[in-house]
């Protein structure tokens, strides 16, 4: 009869696993553009992508950070942390073993069916055994939580992707912004050094009397403006040394006090546009963000998979083998002191308030959040792609005008000079000239800076 019964239950078990559909995972299918609208060569460096800059300065000040920068050591440490979870995971395809060891001194109650004549009702008991079990994966559930693990592993080191390309171009950013920041502080100190002897001058002029002290004090006014622009310049200057040393992880000692190492070179061009490579499906394979939303999509639905499971059985193998003695010196006397056994287990739930059913919705409606958030996801990516080329057509543009008009302004500062030298125009005609071509070279190097920083702006949206 029970042999029966074993026989029956193992035919339902068998029937019962087989009716449980795996839920199964594909990637969702994306629409995108067939091709760029403009495209240019493959620029491959290993990644190191800011090698199109030509500025070993700003490679080693990026290589500091990478080695450094706090966000993306915690990214490293949360791969870690996946990577733990998911051995966890495969942990319970294996069997459980461990050693146990007990002894006690127990006393009966004669008041009890288990008191017998003759038997003492104090004794002792030893027992070492070596224990297993073993649970029987019939269901999914061990196999979708170690899918679910191994692809928020696989997140978890997009994740850090995605930090480690971000920290790359922001430092890239920060670093340039300090060089055109630097650029501008002295061209702004020149040309209050050239305020400051025109101005010496028309004292001397004033003392002779060729001009008036209304003259003078307009001209004094000038050159206030001119020095009032700096201190903004220097101030912005050191809050962006200070932000770019807490990007590369310095101590606090280092980046109170020390220094950025920048290449020192003034007026530079910008290099030749930037174009997409390959083509923008490759975006969804390249770029750290994307992958991170699509592992983290195949995570949620492998967690549908576990919830589903658990309305299921579970079921149990266990055993153990040791030996059992009242007096510890006979504990390991060979068969008599044997003790062994072999059991299954099997629990099915019947009636948890709808609490299984809860969970099994749960997971569903987290994997729809998922496969939104991984949508809106390859929609940002592409609207990054496009902003970025565009900024930085414009921002070539910008430069082109403002190079344009700092050489017309150069041009007219020279004929001011020469008309006032002639007494044609009033010193008033030549600082004017000399505020206008000042305000053109600020253009033109704020533009290469925005230039350079869209540069890195399409490499992030481009996945590096």
């Amino acid at each position: 009869m029970f042999r029966t019964m074993h026989r029956y239950l193992g035919i339902s078990l068998a029937l019962l696993a087989g009716c449980v559909a795996p839920v199964k995972y594909e990637r969702p299918p994306v629409e995108v553009p067939a091709a760029w609208t403009e495209s240019g060569p493959r620029f491959t460096q290993d990644g190191r992508w800011w090698g199109i800059y030509s500025d070993a300065d700003l490679e080693k000040t990026i290589d500091e950070a990478l080695g450094a920068n706090a966000d993306l050591l915690i990214a490293a440490a949360r791969v870690d942390e996946a990577r733990g979870v998911l051995g966890e995971a495969n942990s319970f395809f294996w069997p459980s073993i461990d050693a146990r060891a007990a002894t006690s001194r127990q006393q009966v109650s004669t008041r009890t069916a288990t008191a017998f004549p003759g038997i003492p009702r104090e004794y002792t008991n030893n027992r070492a055994t070596l224990n297993v079990s073993y649970e029987l994966d019939l269901f999914g559930r061990l196999r979708a939580g170690a899918a679910a693990a191994r692809a928020e592993l696989e997140a978890s080191e997009a994740s850090r992707d995605a930090v480690r390309l971000a920290l790359a171009a922001q430092v890239a950013k920060s670093y340039f912004a300090l060089r055109s920041l630097d650029e501008q502080v002295d061209l702004t100190r020149r040309t209050v050094s050239l305020r400051e002897e025109a101005l010496a001058l028309q004292r001397k002029r004033l003392q002779g009397g060729v001009i008036s002290e209304f003259e003078l004090r307009q001209l004094e006014a000038e050159a206030a403006v001119v020095r009032a622009q700096l201190p903004p310049l220097e101030r912005e200057r050191e809050r962006e040394e200070a932000a770019l040393a807490v990007l590369l992880g310095r101590n606090p000692k280092e980046v109170f006090e020390s220094k950025i190492a920048l290449k020192q070179a003034f007026e530079e061009r910008p290099g030749a546009a930037v174009l997409p490579s390959g083509i923008p499906s490759e975006l969804l394979l390249r770029r750290p963000d994307i992958v991170e939303a699509e592992r983290g999509l195949a995570a949620a639905n492998a967690r549908v998979a576990v919830a589903r499971s658990e309305m299921f059985p579970t079921i149990t193998l266990t055993g153990f083998l040791g030996s059992e003695s009242a007096a510890l010196g006979n504990l390991f006397s060979g068969s008599p002191a044997a003790t062994w056994q072999l059991a299954a287990g099997l629990v099915q739930p019947i009636f948890s308030g709808g609490r299984l059913q809860a969970r099994s919705e749960q997971a569903q409606a987290r994997e729809r959040q998922a496969l939104l958030q991984y949508q809106q996801t390859i929609r940002a990516a592409f609207g990054e792609v496009r902003t970025a080329l565009i900024v930085q057509k414009r921002a070539l543009e910008s430069f082109e005008a403002e190079s344009a008009r700092e050489a017309a302004l150069a041009e007219t500062l020279r004929l001011a000079r020469l008309r006032y030298q002639n007494g044609v125009s009033s010193q008033l005609d030549v600082i004017d000239a000399e505020r206008g071509l000042l305000a053109a070279r600020i253009g033109r190097i704020e533009a290469l800076r925005a230039h350079r920083a869209a540069i890195a702006d399409l490499f992030r949206a481009l996945g590096g």
